[in-house]
């Protein structure tokens, strides 16, 4: 069994870390797999008893690693996701940061955790992504997200206007700030910070949320991911922008877009003890009362 690598960035607390779960690789696996500018910061900075095989690309995967390991945080899952659509191998993802609904293995648990995988005890989520389509190329090569596909305003002074057909059928015009179409992955991302609803990962939904709607009674909501949401910002002279999860680009107003479920989905590593609802739990803080 053999595990890729792949990180953003690496900072001084870190070190310790990686190099143990390194050195457990080495020892673990037959050659160690490391995204090639991840190693260029690892580089100096981590001992290695063997040289690793870099790669840049998913096809560099293929046939070579099992699962693909994120170092980092939610971001780095979601920027990992274009590396495993052709080989579709699961994701793995360490967090070293703070939050992390995604990444639920801590850096304190990175060993205990890798011994759990290679005796093969965990699980497999099916994670489905979003697709977007439109009258301009927006995203090039790879128009998915895992979270969400958000559309906000360019500018503090102007709201935009957002007209929305799901399935042909007229939902709403929305007079805001910006508008959400979540996967119920992205439930706890940015439509949570909007009060948009948590969804289980195996729902089969999405969520259209509002961003700063200009009439209070509008609210986010829920709809099967299996229908077409076609979507269109108003004003031809309008400047916003279309974001899919982390990545983003500046339109001019007049355009269509067109949102569907991805035809493939991501997986994710999840061991036993590591429920959704204990995660939400203990991200949110729930039931920290003294009544319970």
């Amino acid at each position: 069994m053999n595990l890729a690598l792949f990180g953003r960035t690496v900072t001084e607390p870190m070190l310790p870390y990686l190099q143990e779960f390194i050195q457990r690789l080495e020892e673990m696996t037959e050659s160690t797999l490391i995204y090639q500018s991840f190693y260029d910061q690892l580089k100096g900075q981590i001992r290695f008893k063997r040289d690793p095989v870099l790669f840049f690309q998913d096809t560099n995967l293929h046939g070579k690693a099992d699962f693909l390991c994120t170092i980092g945080g939610d971001g780095t899952i979601l920027d990992a996701v274009a590396l495993t659509v052709s080989s579709g191998i699961p994701i793995i993802g360490v967090n070293m940061g703070r939050l992390g609904f995604l990444s639920t293995i801590s850096k304190d648990e990175i060993i205990p955790a890798l011994k759990e995988i290679f005796a093969e005890r965990y699980m497999l989520e099916n994670r489905t992504l979003l697709r977007l389509d439109g009258t301009k190329d927006l995203f090039g090569g790879f128009p998915y997200a895992l979270n969400e596909l958000a559309i906000y305003k360019s500018d503090l002074q102007t709201m935009i206007t957002i007209r929305v057909f799901i399935n042909n059928e007229f939902l709403n015009a929305y007079w805001a700030d910006g508008l959400i179409v979540s996967t119920p992955t992205g439930s706890t991302a940015y439509s949570l910070s909007c009060a948009g609803p948590i969804i289980t990962p195996d729902s089969e939904n999405f969520v259209i949320t509002p961003v700063a709607s200009h009439n209070l009674t509008v609210r986010p909501i829920v709809i099967r991911d299996d229908s077409r949401i076609r979507i269109i910002v108003e004003g031809n002279g309008t400047e916003f922008f279309v974001a899919m999860d982390s990545r983003k680009e500046k339109v001019t107003g007049g355009v269509e877009l067109m949102v569907t479920r991805a035809e493939f989905s991501v997986r994710l590593v999840r061991l036993p003890d590591r429920h959704f609802f204990k995660t939400i739990r203990d991200k949110l803080h729930w039931g920290l009362d003294a009544r319970n």
